[in-house]
């Protein structure tokens, strides 16, 4: 299976937006394993739910990177 590295980001709200405060990194970035990179941000957040512990899953933002493979 291949390679990801997922980190997940939570958006500011509009308030905080007009404030100038920026996105917080809330996971990773965080080597993952997995089928495609559907599967393998998925796993990162089933696996480690503590680290989501009151983030609005609304503002979250998922970023995959593959890891070439050959």
């Amino acid at each position: 299976m291949p390679l990801f590295e997922i980190a997940i980001l939570e958006t500011p709200t509009k308030k905080e937006a007009e404030e100038g405060k920026a996105e917080k990194l809330v996971f990773g970035p965080k080597p993952v394993i997995g089928k495609d990179s559907q599967s393998a941000a998925l796993a990162a957040v089933m696996e480690n739910p503590e680290a989501f512990t009151g983030i609005d899953k609304s503002r979250m933002q998922v970023l995959v990177r593959p890891f070439a493979q050959g």
